[in-house]
């Protein structure tokens, strides 16, 4: 048992690197955020389709249950458009940093879903934030729009996880992804054809939109593949040896992961101030608090 607790723990940092990875693919694939959004989701909801049709696993959902997925549909997709944005207005590692805020709107957004009291510490560990917030701000002045497009992102991605965390106990998890993946994509086909119709220049289907260049199908195949269905479901299958506790603090790498290896492969144009990292690590720092706190309380909750 050991061992394979190890290997999926070994398995789950290899997944945690390929979500670090995301950001850069963003960073490689020339077209902008929205065209991007829409061939990963298209092409992530195929493979997981595939996977579905392999593994015999049920597709019926009740209306109810539907209309619940189709509203987490909506929001993956505008959190992946608002990621993709700050990463092309500003970079990978403004972006990374900033969307570690997200277990700070968890932290405030999870006693409105879920009808509990606030956290005294949580409340401490969002001041945190926001001084580590203030001090990016002061520093990076000038990526002053990929930060806000970063903040909507890890807000929006909070709202999902939240949603998500209500019926992925019930239900099949790649049903679930596969009916959340096709939703959002039809939002923002609806978009581009309505775009389309308004005749928005550069903006809809147009010829220009499907002309993509050998590199991006080549980085967009990789996204919607290994970044997105073989890391969903591979993450799934190592939680059931892994405990949440460990889940969280490994998935506190990912921006870790990506900043180092943005700056390895962009160099300088990764290069920030001193005090982006000094803000960036009070962000991640007040995460993995978050964390530790949490699992001391849920032992004393066992033991009591």
């Amino acid at each position: 048992m050991p061992n394979v607790k190890l290997q999926n723990y070994l398995h789950f940092h290899f997944i945690v690197f390929i979500w670090g990875f995301t950001a850069i693919l963003g960073e490689l694939i020339s077209i902008e955020a929205l065209p991007l959004v829409w061939y990963r989701m298209l092409m992530a909801s195929g493979f997981i389709y595939l996977y579905i049709l392999v593994r015999k696993i049920s597709l019926k959902v009740s209306k109810k249950l539907l209309f619940t997925l189709c509203i987490a549909g909506g929001i993956i997709a505008l959190h992946w458009i608002t990621f993709f944005a700050a990463i092309k207005v500003s970079n990978v590692s403004i972006t990374l940093a900033i969307l570690s805020t997200g277990a700070f709107f968890t932290s405030i957004l999870e006693p409105i879903f879920y009808k509990r009291k606030l956290i005294w510490y949580e409340v401490v560990f969002g001041l945190m934030v926001i001084v580590g917030l203030y001090i990016i701000f002061n520093v990076e002045g000038d990526y002053f729009l990929g930060i806000v497009y970063a903040l909507c992102s890890a807000f929006l991605s909070s709202v999902f996880s939240l949603i998500n965390g209500k019926i992925a106990q019930q239900y099949s998890p790649s049903m679930i992804s596969f009916y959340e993946l096709l939703t959002g994509v039809g939002f923002v086909t609806i978009y581009l054809i309505g775009m389309s119709f308004l005749g928005a220049e550069n903006e809809g289907f147009t010829i220009g939109f499907f002309q993509l260049s050998t590199s991006d199908w080549i980085f967009l195949i990789i996204l919607a593949s290994f970044c997105t269905a073989y890391a969903f479901i591979g993450s799934v299958q190592v939680m059931k040896y892994l405990s949440p506790y460990t889940v969280m603090l490994t998935i506190n790498l990912e921006p870790v992961y990506g900043i180092v290896l943005a700056f390895l492969i962009f160099g300088d144009s990764e290069k920030m101030n001193p005090g982006f990292y000094y803000g960036a690590l009070i962000i991640l720092s007040t995460v993995v608090l978050n964390g530790i706190f949490k699992n001391i309380k849920k032992i004393k909750r066992q033991r009591s």
